[in-house]
């Protein structure tokens, strides 16, 4: 049991961490290995993130105070709060693919900028491709319309090429 001093340590820590976040996803991790979780806190720590297990009680007066309605009782499963701190859409990637590799850890949905997202938003959102990849479908597609030029140019030039060739045979 723990002491009312230690839950409020607890909450205020919660609430520091709720503070700084930029995105934060609730997971049930329920019947996931202490192995596997032990990796997935690896992971989060390499992306400025972390994950931390507390009661839903505690988590209630800690969003609370934070502003962020949550209804922590009505979540079924051990609750756990992932925190991102610097991007919100990679650790979206990083929990669906860790979730896809470890079918136990669930996503319940989670805050984005402030606001709830359900965990079919969640899924989709880590599904979408990454800043980098667009920018790289960008660029080609840009730079299609010149390649085909320079294709095309080719073309006639060596057109041309085979036919003074033949002139001369």
């Amino acid at each position: 049991m723990l002491t009312k001093v230690q839950k409020k340590k607890i909450v205020e820590d919660l609430e520091e961490k709720i503070a700084r976040q930029k995105a934060m996803i609730f997971v049930d991790f329920t019947g996931l290995k202490v192995k596997d979780l032990s990796n997935l806190r690896k992971k989060l720590k390499a992306a400025n993130g972390e994950i931390k297990v507390a009661k839903k009680t505690l988590l209630g007066l800690a969003a609370k105070s934070a502003g962020l309605e949550i209804e922590a009782k009505k979540i079924k499963g051990e609750i756990a709060l992932i925190f991102g701190y610097n991007d919100g859409l990679s650790l979206a990637k990083m929990i669906y693919q860790f979730s896809q590799a470890n079918p136990n850890l669930k996503i319940l949905g989670g805050f984005f900028e402030k606001k709830f997202q359900e965990a079919e938003e969640i899924i989709t959102l880590a599904q979408l491709p990454t800043r980098e990849e667009l920018l790289a479908r960008l660029v080609g597609t840009i730079f299609a319309p010149v390649s085909n030029l320079v294709n095309v140019l080719q073309g006639n030039i060596k057109g041309l090429i085979y036919a003074l060739s033949a002139i001369k045979k």
